[in-house]
């Protein structure tokens, strides 16, 4: 019998020497940025589609504006499944059309992720297709995990790894693979912008929180409230978090591009902001790896980066 087919690529880990010269110490760069839907997100929602499929799944119903939409019309492509995506006002018309690209319909629905995410559900329940969450659920944690194994299997064991945190997929696929490598103790610092950081706002409080509205030019962090998993794996590990400015995560974006010749979006940029800026965590540590988690929202105009809205990562 044949192995199911991988949708995602297995990415490089970067050494960064502009960055490690500025800070005076190893950062090291996990660049999922690469991947070819230019995010992460095909690790998860590939698995979770690949999955679907084997168990009959016929069509795909999606809610995004970004990264996620992609991912599932590129999966869609790849299996040969009819697929929806639901997207919000304010969607740029780059994004509609990669997703039209890799064969999607896409369909408008309210002004945010909330209302396309209800949408979406009941369009699947309605016509009895799979529908396919941007960040909660067991198979999409389990593809993010595998960024784990390449690294580990690359010899590289961080002392620090550095993450943004928007719906809590990313965060939680890293503490799962993790735990698969004896490493559940490796400290983690988790990054939200001011007006995203419904994780923050949560181990503050101890408990979820679900934030009013989301006010942040990294609208892929926006998740008014990060999944439960999150959260509640979050205990069990030594993380501290950190929220930066949309000023630190796009000049963070701007400097990266000026490194390493790669453009990401401001969900990288806060990530990536916490390493150039040595904050929290990162003026503690003598190895750092940060994970660059890409994304789809990233446009040129007049030798500055645009930013648009997207979906919750």
């Amino acid at each position: 019998m044949s192995e199911p087919r991988v949708l995602h690529t297995v990415t490089p880990v970067w050494h960064s020497l502009p960055i490690s010269r500025r800070v005076g110490k190893a950062v090291h760069l996990k660049m999922e940025a690469l991947q070819p839907v230019g995010s992460f997100k095909i690790r998860g929602i590939g698995r979770l589609c690949q999955n679907a499929v084997a168990e009959g799944a016929r069509h795909f119903v999606s809610s995004s504006g970004g990264n996620a939409g992609v991912a599932a019309a590129y999966a869609g492509r790849e299996l040969g499944v009819r697929t929806t995506v639901f997207v919000f006002s304010g969607v740029p018309e780059t994004a509609k059309q990669r997703m039209e690209e890799y064969g999607a319909e896409v369909v408008m629905a309210g002004p945010s992720w909330q209302e396309a995410h209800e949408a979406a559900s009941q369009v699947a329940q309605r016509e009895g297709a799979f529908y396919v969450h941007p960040f909660d659920h067991p198979d999409i944690w389990a593809g993010h995990s595998t960024l784990v194994d390449e690294f580990v299997a690359g010899g590289l064991r961080p002392g620090l790894i550095v993450v943004a945190v928007g719906g809590g997929g990313l965060l939680t696929g890293l503490m799962q693979g993790l735990d698969r490598h004896g490493l559940a103790k490796t400290k983690i610092l988790t990054v939200e912008t001011h007006g995203t950081e419904s994780f923050f706002a949560a181990r503050a409080a101890g408990h979820l929180v679900r934030l009013p509205r989301i006010n942040s030019v990294a609208k892929t962090l926006g998740a008014a409230q990060v999944a439960s998993q999150a959260f509640d794996q979050a205990t069990l590990h030594d993380i501290e978090s950190v929220v930066v400015s949309d000023e630190q995560a796009l000049a963070a974006c701007r400097q990266f591009a000026l490194d390493h010749r790669v453009l990401v979006e401001p969900a990288a940029g806060a990530a990536l902001a916490a390493a150039y800026e040595q904050l929290g965590a990162v003026a503690r540590a003598e190895d750092v790896l940060v994970i660059v988690c890409g994304g789809v929202g990233i446009a040129l105009k007049d030798d500055t980066f645009a930013y648009a809205p997207r979906d919750p990562d």
